[in-house]
């Protein structure tokens, strides 16, 4: 009919969980609290092409086992992984919390598994092995899937494209809590409401407080659906908060990558074996100092840094044979000044920028090159760069995730700032990750974190909404 308007959408029951978010620790909690007898929701503001939150981009899980087995042929005791935690974390993390996820992570792969989860196995050689890491079949993507899967069989009412509003830190029971879906408000009611939607990483004017006129440069690896509004009005309501600021893990990444969701593959590797300029071409870092896998998140740093926060990977044809293939075409030239011209930066500068490393290399075994008189130095594998073509890569500081958020206790319910629980609300993943990590990172703890602390608020809030307490 012609001027009619649509009817509101009929009210929801009350559910005893509402889960809001869409990535790992989303649907470990779903799952925990329906295996639990709860009635669950689950709300996600992606689409269902891109639930997963960033999960969907991540390969491995962190997991302290005390016996050799099928996914990992040595040890990693849990007290290794509280010790590596507390390093990360530059002692800002809470130890309970943190006892929790290392001794939670300890039965971790079965769970996943009997939810349909699958991980690679060693013995295959297709991803590199490791004792401290589990390594995951098809991605984080694949086991999203699987979880997805589950949570619908077990009877979770899953709803995507569907946006939870700022919600109240206190409220009566059930709590009411305003969604966004399809240009309309609806209301969700719950007896508790599990928060695993992420942080603020996708949120510019949230970043811009901090990250000043840098933060539209700063390209988000994973969701852009992480906008951090419920974590925000609940810091503004008296929520005890974790970490830091503006503080966030960020990676060097190809500076052609989408504004959102490139992932992994974007990461730029390979500045040991060439130079790194600044758009000034200047160099302002030592290539050799880093060559473990922090380098990506140093770089990251380094990156943000620099003028404009790009900077460009300049490698010989000699230093592409070492370097990790990337999914971008490297910029090539036959000169340095050409390949400048082509960068958009000075030829005369770069080629003395080369020149001068050139000059200052010194040969000293296999890599013990390194070079001397030169500001910055190259303390490790420096080679002249000195066969063509050249090559170069842009590089952009890649944002994964913000280490900012709430703390919670054991069981997973939101902290006060005066130390009481918020005892109907719960939170899971990277919107309390902070707490454990402070502005830290530890490779493969993202995912741990959201499957431990979603199955343990999960079974909180299952608990709570049967029993009150």
């Amino acid at each position: 009919m012609s001027g009619s308007t649509r009817p509101p959408p009929a009210p929801w029951p009350v559910d005893d969980v509402l889960v809001i978010g869409g990535g790992i620790a989303a649907y470990c909690a779903a799952i925990a609290a329906r295996e639990a007898g709860a009635g669950v929701r689950l709300v996600d503001a992606a689409p269902a092409h891109l639930r997963g939150g960033n999960a969907r981009h991540a390969r491995n899980l962190r997991i302290a086992h005390a016996t050799p087995s099928r996914l990992f042929p040595d040890r990693y005791p849990s007290d290794e992984f509280l010790d590596e935690l507390c390093t990360a974390s530059g002692g800002h993390g809470d130890a309970a919390l943190a006892r929790c996820l290392a001794e939670g992570s300890l039965d971790l792969p079965d769970w996943l598994a009997a939810q349909g989860v699958h991980f690679e196995e060693p013995a295959r050689g297709t991803l590199p092995w490791s004792r401290k890491t589990a390594f995951l079949l098809g991605g984080g993507t694949a086991a999203i899937n699987a979880l997805a899967a589950r949570a619908a069989r077990l009877g979770v009412a899953i709803h995507q494209d569907t946006e939870a509003l700022p919600l109240a830190l206190d409220g009566p029971s059930p709590r009411r809590v305003s969604l966004r879906q399809d240009g309309r408000t609806l209301e969700a009611r719950a007896r508790t409401v599990c928060l695993c939607c992420g942080g603020y990483q996708a949120n510019p004017d949230w970043l811009a407080e901090t990250w000043g006129e840098a933060a539209p440069d700063l390209i988000v690896r994973g969701t852009p659906f992480a906008s951090g509004a419920p974590l925000r009005a609940l810091l503004a309501q008296g929520a005890a908060s974790a970490g830091e600021p503006g503080a966030c893990h960020l990676v060097a990444i190809d500076a052609r990558s989408p504004a959102a969701d490139g992932g992994i593959v974007t990461r730029v590797d390979g500045m040991p074996w060439g130079l790194v300029v600044d758009r000034n071409a200047r160099r302002f870092h030592d290539e050799g100092a880093e060559i473990s896998p922090r380098r990506y998140s140093t770089w990251g740093r380094l990156v943000a840094r620099c003028p404009g926060q790009r900077a460009f990977l300049i490698l010989d044809a000699e230093g592409r044979t070492r370097t990790t293939p990337s999914i971008y075409p490297a910029i090539e030239a036959e000169t340095i000044a050409d390949l400048a011209a082509a960068l958009g930066l000075d030829p005369a500068v770069l080629t003395a920028t080369v020149a001068d490393y050139n000059r200052a290399v010194q040969q000293a075994g296999a890599g013990a090159e390194h070079t001397l008189g030169l500001a910055p130095p190259k303390s490790r594998f420096a080679q002249p760069l000195a066969a063509p073509p050249f090559a170069a890569y842009p590089m952009a500081p890649g944002i994964t995730g913000t280490s900012h958020g709430l703390r919670v206790d054991p069981q997973a319910r939101v902290l006060r700032t005066d130390g009481r629980t918020c005892p109907d609300l719960f939170a899971a993943g990277a919107i309390m990750a902070p707490a454990i990590l402070g502005t830290g990172y530890l490779a493969g703890t993202g995912l741990t974190i959201g499957a431990v602390f979603g199955r343990i608020a999960g079974t909180q809030a299952a608990r709570h909404a049967r029993t009150g307490h």
